[in-house]
């Protein structure tokens, strides 16, 4: 990994560097993970924290309430997070017969998730979802558990379509955008040296000209972080994370200035 990147509105600190403490009240420091796979892991303080996917292990219940509970140990004042390929028993489409998951499981493991909210702790699936950080700044956040098909698992999606279907969702005004797999191109090469990421989701976020801060994960071994600033039509940098833990077993901190 990079060493430490500064900019004038952005900050990322990166696997292996050591945190500075909290950069003052113009600024909102998100914590990124992902992929932690029913594995809890030393995260640093923050305003916002930010799971990109893959709670579970394999998929059950009794994995994903592990990872749960250990994000709702957490200090941070705000926790969101989605789901992954992983994490079968929030995916409806599992509890059809066909796919072996309890029904009542399935059921079970969507009101769980959804009950965590009380406790600062929010799940979200295609949906938005607005933040206030301490400073009183409001951020527009948006969260998809969606991936491309590539082997069984939930939340996936085949052909073009069903992936425009799913991304055209996305507000235009959205600041914060969570998904599981990564845009092509962008921190998404897998280890046969295959570009793994979504074409529809990288057109997208060419549209999404006010996000300052795309999380992801599901590429373990091209986890890390990059400042896009090359591009003259967005109206602010953006930072994309690839927060995979899985191989590093570090969270990926960004500064935002409000």
């Amino acid at each position: 990994m990079t060493n430490n990147s500064t900019t004038e509105t952005v900050r990322v600190y990166r696997e292996g560097n050591i945190i500075p403490s909290h950069p003052g009240p113009d600024w909102t420091r998100f914590v990124c993970i992902s992929d932690t796979h029913s594995r809890t892991f030393e995260i640093p303080s923050g305003d916002v924290l930010l799971h990109a996917g893959d709670l579970c292990s394999w998929g059950s219940l009794s994995q994903l309430m592990i990872t749960v509970e250990w994000l709702k140990s957490l200090e941070h004042p705000v926790k969101i997070m989605v789901a992954g390929n992983h994490d079968l028993c929030l995916d409806e489409m599992w509890a059809q017969p066909i796919y072996g998951i309890p029904p009542e499981e399935v059921e079970q493991a969507r009101s769980y998730v959804r009950s965590q909210a009380a406790v600062g702790l929010h799940y979200l699936e295609h949906e938005p979802f607005r933040i206030m950080s301490p400073s009183g700044r409001e951020w527009k956040v948006y969260g998809s558990p969606a991936a491309p098909l590539y082997a069984e698992g939930a939340f996936q999606y085949e052909t073009t379509g069903e992936a425009q279907v799913i991304y055209n969702r996305i507000p235009q005004d959205t600041d914060i955008l969570i998904t599981h797999t990564p845009p092509f191109m962008t921190l998404d090469t897998t280890r046969k040296g295959k570009q793994a990421g979504c074409h529809v989701l990288s057109g997208k976020l060419a549209e999404l000209r006010r996000c300052r801060l795309h999380v992801f994960g599901h590429i373990h071994e091209c986890a890390g972080a990059q400042i896009n600033t090359d591009d003259p039509s967005r109206l602010v940098d953006r930072v994309s994370v690839n927060a995979a833990m899985a191989v590093t077993k570090k969270a990926i901190v960004v500064d935002l200035r409000n």
